[in-house]
């Protein structure tokens, strides 16, 4: 605590100060504040816009307009709790105080519905995203498999190159066949 002694007013009748010793935070003010659940409000506000924008509403307003009007325009001007001459002041007062609800409520309930829409595109972009990356990915692969099988012999090769080492396979066997012959003759003829 400290004494003021230099400016006016109260600080030269020597008013204390009371200072504070931590001034890292600020001061906390008390406030009135109305806490809710806002997904409860925002659901609600969605309800109330969903109804607002159909043609059952639309209906019963004009229906509550109409009566409203043979109520205040039929029966003798004693009746009348709000009459025609005055300007239909309390329809008219009805009808704004229903209007001043109704336009933040439906703004809220578009808010929501952007923010849903908003979540929903980026989920399906990451969703194409991924789609593209596996159709790539897959893409790839198959040209490798391609590129693999090109080098890997056929049915039909495998079937040529048998048949051709089965030729050769024969000739050889009649060359040694014949080679045989000629050296048991050979042998015949030398008497072995």
């Amino acid at each position: 605590m400290a004494t003021a002694s230099s400016g006016g007013g109260d600080r030269d009748r020597g008013t204390i100060v009371k200072r504070r010793s931590d001034l890292t935070s600020p001061r906390h003010r008390y406030r009135f504040d109305v806490s809710y659940d806002a997904e409860a409000f925002g659901q609600f506000s969605e309800s109330i816009a969903r109804y607002l924008g159909t043609a059952r509403f639309l209906v019963w307003q004009t229906g509550v307009v109409i009566l409203w009007l043979a109520f205040n325009l039929l029966p003798p001007e004693r009746y009348q709790f709000d009459p025609w001459d005055r300007g239909l002041v309390l329809l008219t007062l009805v009808l704004s105080l229903q209007a001043s609800y109704a336009a933040p409520l439906i703004l809220l309930a578009q808010n929501r519905q952007e923010r849903r829409d908003r979540l929903a595109s980026d989920y399906d972009r990451q969703v194409a995203e991924r789609t593209q990356a596996d159709t790539e990915f897959l893409a790839r692969e198959i040209a490798g498999v391609r590129l693999a099988l090109s080098d890997v012999v056929t049915g039909e090769e495998l079937s040529d190159q048998i048949d051709r080492l089965t030729s050769m396979m024969s000739r050889i066997v009649e060359r040694l066949d014949s080679i045989e012959a000629r050296a048991e003759k050979a042998n015949e003829i030398a008497g072995i």
